[in-house]
């Protein structure tokens, strides 16, 4: 790596055990959402690159499709990304999202996946990770994977059963 160039392995990430950084991001409706407005309910924060792209529309379709067994575990799921909410609006339209929250990190740029340890600055994106936070707004729960890489929900599902 070239010495000025900055990446996720620069900075430090979240841990399990740590409290979850506080942020208050739109979604793709516009609506501001606090993580703090979370307390009491285990979140769901599964960070992807960017929208428009295969792996991270299987990725947030994956959200999706488990809503209501997350909505039985007390479990909310957000998608994060850098794109603005109007891309955002216009990719959960495309993808038939209509019950999950996908919040846009685009200003200030990566601010959140900042915050967690997991922005990439060289690419002006956030790695591809899932981190789960508990009603006490802890990180219980980290996992970083290859940009290439689908998150496997069922990994999610049994630890948030378990």
């Amino acid at each position: 790596m070239s010495e000025g160039r900055k990446t996720m392995n620069d900075t430090k990430k979240i841990s399990v055990g740590d409290d979850a950084p506080g942020f208050t991001l739109k979604d793709q409706h516009n609506k501001e959402l606090a993580l703090s407005e979370l307390k009491g309910k285990k979140v769901l924060l599964s960070f992807h690159p960017l929208a428009w792209t295969g792996i991270c529309a299987k990725q947030m379709k994956s959200l999706e499709d488990y809503k209501a067994v997350f909505d039985k575990l007390n479990v909310v799921a957000l998608g994060v990304s850098v794109d603005t909410v109007p891309s955002k609006q216009a990719w959960a339209k495309e993808l038939g999202i209509t019950e999950t929250r996908l919040l846009s990190d685009f200003w200030p740029h990566g601010e959140v996946a900042k915050k967690y340890g997991i922005f990439i600055e060289d690419k002006g994106f956030s790695a591809r990770a899932n981190i789960i936070v508990d009603e006490d707004q802890k990180v219980v729960f980290f996992k970083a994977y290859a940009i290439a890489q689908l998150p496997d929900i069922d990994e999610i599902y049994d630890f948030l059963k378990s």
